[in-house]
């Protein structure tokens, strides 16, 4: 799977039932009330569950169990207001928020240590009475611990999910930053072919030459529709990047006429390849102008495409002058046509592409592209 396509996994199988499965627990998590009070719920019923299994070294007797079912009830209901209280303090200074967890996280454990010697006195002891009222808030330390351990919990499952939703922030602002670089750099193509164009149409027009212009404006028209319909994002079979390619050698060949020839050389299994809508015409585009209108007698242009191992490579060449290369890369590059493609491909791709320009032999420029094979989906067909 390429980089730019890795915010869109497809699962399939087992794949599919293991998302339905994450995507409710998801949908549990984002939800606050649902995931407070299922939480705050099955942490009651473990305390008890494990309160119950430590009775069996005291061999204490039958009754003891409604005692405990008792005082995690007591528990359940007294933790309750400790969530709006810390809601509020959370939005207090550091100081008073700590001092506000500790009076009332200290108050809560004295009300259930209360509870818990009356339920023992009055259920299990049948009646019994200390002499001393204080004696009611004996073991008020070991209510505190398990209170400060439920405030513990509390806050490290606000503090994860407040995490998680700035992950999900930054990845949204990341996808979002991404997706508008890449339609930035295929619709900084547009204006410049326009301006091409209407430029030959408005000579044809002062031409007298009506009819001609008349079909150039309406080949544009077609390559425009397929330019602006295919999201930048998304990537189309070779096929009809071929077709697009077509229109617009049409609307060249009016300019051009018998001076611009085309070889095409496109293995039949690479017609469904996915590739990176209106990622050639650039460079059909550069071989036109840098190429073909230099020499008089015009030029060839040679698009290829074939399927090496799991690779898809794509050679655009002519028979022109040439330029100086180096290191790959035109000495004088003019235009943002080829350093828009290595920034499109760099963008989809990550490290997985190369983009070659080399002299073509015996004359002119061949320029290589090596993408992923990866063919059309089936439902897309």
């Amino acid at each position: 799977m390429n980089t730019g396509h890795h915010l869109l996994t497809l699962y399939y199988g087992y794949g599919v039932s293991e998302d339905i499965y994450v995507s409710r627990w998801q949908k549990l998590f984002d939800h606050n009330e649902r995931l407070f009070w299922a939480l705050h719920s099955i942490g009651w019923v473990g305390f008890a569950l494990v309160y119950y299994i430590g009775s069996f070294l005291h061999d204490m007797r039958s009754i003891w169990f409604f005692i405990i079912i008792l005082n995690a009830y007591a528990g359940w209901l007294l933790t309750i207001p400790l969530r709006y209280i810390f809601r509020w303090a959370r939005q207090q200074s550091l100081l008073k928020m700590l001092c506000v967890i500790f009076a009332s996280c200290y108050a809560i454990a004295l009300v259930w240590a209360i509870v818990k010697n009356v339920n023992y006195w009055e259920i299990y002891k049948h009646g019994y009475r200390p002499d001393e009222w204080y004696m009611y808030t004996t073991n008020t330390i070991n209510s505190l611990l398990m209170i400060m351990c439920w405030t513990g919990l509390y806050f490290g499952i606000k503090n994860f999910q407040m995490l998680q939703k700035e992950k999900q922030a930054a990845l949204k602002a990341t996808t979002m930053a991404h997706q508008a670089h890449i339609k930035m750099l295929r619709y900084q193509l547009n204006p410049h072919f326009l301006f091409n164009t209407l430029n030959a149409i408005s000579t044809l027009i002062l031409m007298k030459n009506n009819q001609t212009a008349e079909a150039m404006v309406t080949r544009l028209s077609h390559f425009l529709r397929y330019s602006l319909d295919n999201d930048p994002i998304k990537r189309v079979p070779l096929a009809k990047e071929i077709e697009a390619l077509r229109l617009y050698l049409d609307i060249e060949k009016v300019r051009f006429d018998d001076r611009l020839q085309v070889v095409w050389e496109i293995e039949p299994r690479c017609e469904k390849a996915l590739v990176p809508s209106m990622i050639l015409q650039p460079l059909i585009e550069n071989s036109i102008k840098y190429a073909i209108s230099k020499l008089t007698q015009g030029g060839t242009i040679s698009i290829s495409a074939k399927v090496f191992a799991s690779d898809l490579l794509i050679d655009v060449a002519d028979n022109g002058p040439g330029a100086e290369i180096d290191a790959g890369k035109l000495v004088r590059e003019h235009g943002v046509g080829l350093p828009n493609i290595r920034e499109r491909l760099q963008s989809l791709y990550g490290r997985d592409f190369s983009f070659v320009i080399a002299n073509n032999q015996p004359t002119g420029l061949r320029i290589s592209i090596r993408i992923p094979y990866e063919l059309k989906e089936a439902s897309n067909d």
